[in-house]
């Protein structure tokens, strides 16, 4: 079987919760991408990401059924594990920085699959939600304080792979923020919290609390 570690990614305050991430420390042992898919099938991880280059910082990350340019909470989980100045991803250069208990990356939006951001009147609403049919990755939010810019989300990829409901997505964050152009503070699945903020050049930077376990 191949090493791997497992970490939870998106940590609540006390360090609970967070959307759990397998990473293959050494990619050599699973060079080919069926190989990757199988092996990101089995694991069962929403994903799984594969260290091409510790070094460079260069990943490939699958989910069960997929494989991505770019996905979040990946980067974030990977950022932490590697300590390194930045990721190197199919979609792009991802810039990360530790600050403290906080592991932050910072990418483009137009690097994100496709998320349909679906707003509802309240954070009761997001939170009674029943998980949706498969076929459309849904980001339902709404906000908890429009002024402290605090947001309850819940995401559901509805890809029929097993994976009913993200406890925490970076990629969707992202998204949002970018639609609303301004920095947040998200509560998505049981307690996962997400930071963002928008910066220069279209770029939006992401971060959250790591833990492995």
């Amino acid at each position: 079987m191949t090493d791997y570690d497992v970490l939870r990614v998106f940590c609540g305050p006390h360090g609970d919760h967070g959307n759990e991430l397998g990473v293959v420390r050494e990619g050599s042992d699973v060079p080919g991408e069926g190989d990757r898919q199988a092996l990101a099938a089995k694991l069962g991880f929403s994903e799984t990401v594969f260290v091409d280059d510790p070094e460079r910082g260069v990943i490939d990350i699958y989910t069960p059924t997929a494989r991505l340019p770019f996905a979040g909470h990946p980067c974030v989980g990977t950022a932490w594990l590697l300590d390194v100045p930045e990721l190197v991803t199919p979609a792009g250069v991802v810039g990360t920085r530790l600050d403290g208990e906080f592991t932050w990356i910072e990418a483009r939006p137009e690097w994100a699959p496709p998320r349909t951001l679906r707003e509802y009147g309240s954070a009761a609403e997001v939170e009674s939600l029943q998980v949706p049919p498969p076929g459309e990755w849904i980001y339902a939010w709404a906000w908890e304080d429009v002024a402290a810019g605090r947001v309850r989300a819940r995401g559901f990829p509805g890809r029929n792979d097993g994976i009913d409901e993200d406890e925490a997505t970076g990629a969707a964050a992202l998204l949002l923020t970018a639609h609303l152009y301004r920095a947040l503070n998200i509560t998505q699945g049981k307690g996962s919290q997400i930071l963002t903020a928008p910066q220069p050049e279209g770029l939006i930077e992401v971060g959250g609390r790591v833990r492995l376990t």
